[in-house]
């Protein structure tokens, strides 16, 4: 065997440990950001498959894998998953009808409100409470400042209120 190609199986087996640690630090902390996030858990493997299958793709270039990072990968994968999603409006019709049949009445009068929301104060609010995140680290995955998050998030929690607020008046009236 030779120095090189020592070096190279070295390298190889220093790039598997890198991935298998970062798998094992965000795997399930991926899965659940895609599972609030899309209709039904098959999409969140796949697109957590193909966060990882990115990620592999990056220990190559030597790039250190965080859970930051991972997390970076997802949101655009989730983005390019959103924009095909927006094409086949007939099938997300068909899943969204799937969907509501799911879930029980509590939770529907949230999803109900955060699907009320902007995009912006609804993703804060899913990033800060339900995947737990700080401010700083929405921060770097919104590329924003932690001021203005914290900000967006004293607004989306307003917001949220209000609309919770308004349909509990509603329901009571009926």
């Amino acid at each position: 065997m030779s120095v090189q190609s020592f070096r190279k199986e070295q390298r190889d087996v220093d790039r598997e440990k890198c991935f298998l640690a970062a798998h094992a630090a965000g795997h399930d902390r991926i899965y659940r950001y895609f599972r609030r996030r899309t209709e039904n858990a098959a999409t969140a493997e796949d697109l957590c498959a193909e966060v990882f299958r990115i990620a592999w793709e990056k220990t190559g270039q030597e790039e250190s894998l965080s859970v930051m990072v991972l997390f970076g990968i997802a949101k655009n994968v989730l983005r390019n998953h959103d924009r095909s999603a927006s094409r086949s409006a007939s099938l997300l019709g068909a899943l969204q009808l799937e969907r509501d049949h799911e879930r029980n009445d509590d939770d529907s009068r949230i999803h109900e409100a955060l699907a009320r929301l902007g995009p912006d104060e609804r993703e804060v609010l899913l990033l800060t409470y339900w995947d737990g995140f700080s401010s700083s680290e929405v921060s770097d995955l919104l590329n924003t400042s932690a001021t203005a998050v914290r900000m967006r998030l004293h607004r989306a929690r307003k917001a949220l209120g209000r609309l919770l607020d308004t349909e509990s008046l509603s329901e009571g009236a009926k």
